[in-house]
């Protein structure tokens, strides 16, 4: 009788019997960064809720900081079914052949997190996951890291002040054209990899959101930091299509919902953690923050301008002119 009444009860919430008695399905989260980074922070809360919203139908494993894939191996295990869920950067679907994504790479492109999350979280961040679909990809939700500012060994006030500095980027054309156009030299070079090419001097500068400049101890090496908030860096937390759809669809519903909680909690704890690591960085006194006035942050957008022409052909225009019109951006602006 108590059995039965357990039944009933776990029923009530939306389970099925079948997935109750059940082995747990095990889904494995696997992420490149460390566990108390926004990315590492919302895993684990997509873990507790998973599991709590299911009744431990679900069990999520997550592999912090690289300790399953690495960076360049996590897609391919992804498409092949060996782990089932991944946040990787946005700026990696365009080597998989999805470019649409680097619209989120452009500079200047969303003005502030409003803008943003009208397309993450609106009809046309919905479309471009979709794209993701014949990759084997199912795309689940957008989660933010943060707006970037440049960073290097001498003062940044205006676009010429980069002239001929090596940039490290990540793996983007649109951040290539975008450090080209400024006449530095960018440099793609591997996230774990960048301290200590900035601390000998192999590359010059950076750019990043301030959680990622102040966890990674960047700013103990860099003397100088424009708060610019040129461009974006997010997440896409995808999973394996052919596993999703298997799901029932009663803990499908539970995992949905797991996920738009998190997705809500993902993006508070990053504005979060970007404003702690900003005041971390001038409390150490080791780089001076700087904040463009309304004059220099303008020549920044002027400079940058031509970027989102140039990448038209490679993103599409249609794609880019939809981001415009959801967010009312003027291009004429840049």
């Amino acid at each position: 009788m108590k059995i039965r009444s357990l039944l009933v009860g776990l029923m009530a919430v939306g389970l099925s019997a079948a997935a109750v008695a059940a082995e747990p399905i095990v889904i494995k989260f696997s992420h490149v960064v460390a566990q108390d980074t926004p990315k590492g922070k919302a895993a684990e809360k997509f873990k507790a809720l998973a599991e709590q919203y299911t009744n431990g139908a679900v069990k999520v494993e997550v592999y912090a900081n690289s300790t399953l894939y690495k960076d360049k191996e996590e897609m391919e295990a992804l498409q092949l079914g060996a782990v089932q869920l991944l946040a990787p950067s946005l700026a990696k679907f365009g080597p998989l052949g999805v470019r649409e994504f680097e619209v989120f790479d452009l500079p200047y492109i969303f003005d502030g997190y409003d803008a943003l999350h009208k397309i993450t979280k609106g009809p046309v961040g919905q479309q471009l996951l979709a794209k993701l679909e014949p990759k084997g990809i199912r795309g689940l939700a957008f989660w933010d890291n943060g707006f970037k500012s440049f960073s290097a060994n001498t003062p940044i006030r205006m676009p010429e002040d980069l002239k001929g500095k090596k940039m490290r980027i990540q793996s983007s054309k649109v951040l290539e054209e975008q450090m080209r156009t400024v006449k530095s030299l960018p440099q793609v070079m591997a996230f774990s990899e960048v301290y200590q090419a900035l601390q000998t001097g192999v590359v010059d500068g950076t750019e990043n959101p301030h959680s990622n400049l102040y966890t990674q101890k960047m700013h103990e090496v860099q003397k100088h930091m424009a708060l610019t908030d040129h461009g974006y860096l997010g997440y896409a937390v995808i999973t394996n299509k052919k596993f999703w759809d298997g799901l029932p669809a009663d803990i499908r519903t539970q995992l949905d919902k797991a996920m738009v909680e998190s997705t809500d909690y993902a993006n508070q704890i990053a504005l979060e953690e970007n404003e702690k690591a900003l005041e971390g960085v001038r409390a150490s006194g080791k780089t001076e923050v700087y904040t463009p006035s309304a004059e220099e942050k303008a020549a920044f957008m002027k400079a940058l301008a031509p970027v989102h022409k140039k990448m038209q052909s490679r993103i599409g225009k249609d794609v880019i002119e939809s981001i415009y019109q959801e967010t009312g951006f003027d291009p004429s602006k840049l």
